[in-house]
This record gives structure tokens, C-alpha cells and sequence, in this order.
């Protein structure tokens, strides 16, 4: 982090905690002793912060003194998290329909922007200058939100009409919800389906109809969901797992050895500057479509099955491409 970034780090550690050791400050700012002390300095020095070191609490803290005026540090630090925190709750609060929550929306919002504009930076401005943007989630009724979030968190059972695009065929199925997970800009229902006996993902937006009722769910313990949905790469996961090992060309390597594929993965340059990603994955489709979207910077060293995936594919394409020509 940077000098700005530590000093506001410095001033949220000693209001919250009142006293901070220093091994507490370096362990937390990750610099050395005397970098330390050069930005206790500057705080003291330049901005007048009333902190001192107390020796009978072991540690750094403000002067509580009555004659110490209040401090403050100028204006406001947003981190990258706290920027997409701040654009995201807004865009949520505002997009709410009519609900539970309605009476106290705009409250949270009037308080949200009070609290921008004391700083001079009305939440108009954040908006025009900061971007976040949302490009590859697909749209779901709205509705089926609510039903669907009940019942994961109250382990009730549902009824769901659940559209398969890629066979165009809709089945009505009874499953018992065990997790909403929030995924590439989709919202995903993991559930167990007692049609077909077994875990599934449902993206919300196949969910063409939702019953709710008041069986209770059957459980699936942490174990297993981690183990079926968790354990392979993307949302379409399985209890066989396999480990894909992709080489990345140097110019594509920068990029790639940035990403988070999977928290297991492993990867290594090499002298000549390829990088190779290991990941383990169960479902071959997704991973193909995302190793294609580094074509023909990335070369899949194995398993087989997950070569002849990308080949079956790419093949096709030039066959589609090629018949278009005709």
C-alpha cells in the first residue's frame, strides 16, 4: 500500500482498537520499523494528529486530553473494495421493487449520501467518475427472487419449472435449496433435486415458475456440497476431478498469472517467460470456452479429454465459419 493509504490505515487502527502495539502496526502496514516512525512523524508533524505513545498500555494512541482538539484526516480514502462496495449498494438500494425493505431504503440512501456530501464528494460524482460495469449477467424475473431466497435460508422445499437451453426443454422438478451463489454477474439456486437424486445448479434466469412449500428441506452437509459443487473449476462442478494444465505464451503469461481460476490452482513461470496453470475442474465445456477466449496464446498440455474438447470445438467453428462462405 501506499504512504496515503497507510496513514488512513494508521487512523483507522487507533480509533478502533484505542491502543495499538507496534508490532500490531507493522504486522498490519507490512513496512519496517523506521518507515514506521516516519510516518507516525509525519502524521504528528504535518497534520496534527494527537498521537502519543503510552507506555503503560504498551502502545500507540490518541490524546484524550480535553484541550486536544478533535482530529480528523482530510478528506476520503476509498479502496478499490470500498468504491465497488459503495456503487454496488447504491445501484441495489435503488433498484429495489416494491417489499419489505421499502420504508427504509430511502433513509439508507438520504444517510449514504450525507455522509459523501460532508466530504465534498457528492455520490453524483462518484458515479460519473467511477465505473463499474456489468456486461455478462442475463436477466431473471424478479419475482422468483424472494421465494427462492426464503427458502434456502429457512430450509424449505420448492417446486421449480427449470428450462434446459441447451436441449430447449423445461421439467418441473422439487429440490431442496442449499445455497444461492452470486457468480460471473448470475445468481445460481444449488440445490438438491430428488428428481434426478443428486446436487444441481440452477441459474435463475432457466427458472421459468417457483412453488414454494412448507416440506422441509433435505440436507446436504458442507462436506459434500464443497466436494461435488466446490471441488472443479466454474459453477458446473462434480465429485470426479480432474487437473488441467494449460502453457501461456510470455505476452499472455503477464495477464494470466494475475487471475484467480480456481483456490487450489497452482502455476509456475519458466525461464522462457510461459506460464503454466494447473486447475482442477470436472465439467470439460466451461473450461474450454474460457481456454478459447486466450487462443492461440495458450496450448493445453493435458488431460487429453479437455484437448479434444477445445479441438471438437474449434473445428466446428471453422465448419460454421466456412459453410457461411458457401
Amino acid at each position: 500500500m501506499d504512504r496515503t493509504e497507510r496513514f488512513y490505515k494508521i487512523d483507522r487502527l487507533i480509533a478502533e482498537r484505542r491502543v495499538v502495539s507496534r508490532d500490531e502496526l507493522l504486522a498490519e502496514l507490512e513496512v519496517s520499523l523506521a518507515t514506521l516512525k516516519r510516518d507516525l512523524e509525519y502524521l504528528r508533524s504535518r497534520l496534527e494528529a494527537p498521537i502519543v505513545w503510552d507506555r503503560d498500555a504498551g502502545g500507540y494512541r490518541y490524546e484524550t486530553d480535553a484541550r486536544t482538539p478533535s482530529f480528523e484526516l482530510p478528506g476520503m480514502w476509498f479502496s478499490a473494495a470500498e468504491i465497488h462496495a459503495l456503487l454496488s449498494m447504491e445501484a441495489l438500494l435503488e433498484c429495489l421493487g416494491p417489499g419489505l425493505l421499502t420504508p427504509h431504503v430511502q433513509p439508507l440512501l438520504t444517510r449514504l449520501r450525507a455522509m459523501l456530501d460532508r466530504e465534498d464528494i457528492p455520490l453524483e460524482v462518484v458515479n460519473k467518475r467511477i465505473r463499474v460495469m456489468r456486461l455478462s449477467g442475463r436477466r431473471y424475473e424478479p419475482r422468483h427472487f424472494t421465494p427462492i431466497a426464503h427458502a434456502v435460508l429457512k430450509r424449505q422445499r420448492l417446486v421449480i419449472d427449470h428450462r434446459h437451453r441447451g436441449r430447449n426443454e423445461l421439467t418441473r422438478r422439487e429440490v431442496s435449496p442449499q445455497r444461492l451463489t452470486y457468480y460471473r454477474e448470475n445468481w445460481y439456486l444449488e440445490a438438491w433435486c430428488h428428481l434426478r437424486d443428486e446436487l444441481r445448479s440452477f441459474g435463475l434466469d432457466a427458472i421459468e415458475g417457483v412453488w414454494s412449500s412448507t416440506e422441509a428441506a433435505k440436507d446436504v452437509s458442507e462436506r459434500q456440497l464443497k466436494a461435488v459443487l466446490d471441488a472443479g473449476y466454474g459453477i458446473f462442478s462434480g465429485e470426479k476431478v480432474e487437473w488441467a494444465e494449460l502453457r501461456f505464451a510470455p505476452e499472455r503469461a503477464r495477464w494470466v498469472s494475475k487471475e484467480t481460476w480456481h483456490p487450489d490452482q497452482q502455476g509456475a513461470f519458466d525461464d522462457a517467460g510461459y506460464y503454466t496453470l494447473r486447475i482442477p475442474y470436472s465439467a470439460p465445456f466451461e473450461l474450454a470456452m474460457d481456454v478459447m477466449r486466450h487462443l492461440p496464446e495458450v496450448e493445453v498440455i493435458g488431460p487429453d479429454s479437455l484437448r479434444d474438447e477445445v479441438k471438437t470445438r474449434l473445428a466446428k467453428s471453422l465448419e460454421a465459419m466456412l459453410a457461411l462462405k458457401r
